[in-house]
């Protein structure tokens, strides 16, 4: 959430819009903020990649496992765009987006921005 101009290294704010939607995931489902956090990241990591092999000018792209780490933070990558994506020029504040981002994600919706680009 600290990226993208304006916003950049703003901690302070992360951490406000963060506990907001924390709180706003509570108040839509009645459950544990975290463990929503907790599934969504499991549910929008991403399983698999593709790298590039070859030399001598001959390149093909190899499909390769994800380490655990690189998956914990392409999930949370994606939900962050997502939600950055979805408040941009609407009504809604960025809180908002990502606790519904959250809440998609955790249920395996194909709503969730991170679910269509795993």
């Amino acid at each position: 959430m600290m990226r993208k101009g304006r916003n950049n290294g703003k901690k302070q704010m992360a951490v406000r819009i963060v506990q907001n939607a924390f709180e706003i995931i509570n108040l839509l489902t009645d459950s544990n903020p975290i463990q929503i956090l907790v599934d969504a990241i499991i549910n929008s990591g991403v399983r698999e990649d593709s790298t590039r092999i070859g030399g001598a000018g001959t390149v093909r792209r190899q499909a390769v496992d994800v380490s655990p780490l690189r998956r914990v933070n392409h999930a949370i990558y994606l939900m962050t765009t997502g939600a950055r994506t979805a408040s941009f020029r609407t009504s809604k504040t960025v809180a908002e987006c990502l606790a519904e981002e959250l809440i998609n994600a955790a249920k395996g919706a194909s709503a969730s921005y991170a679910i269509k680009k795993k």
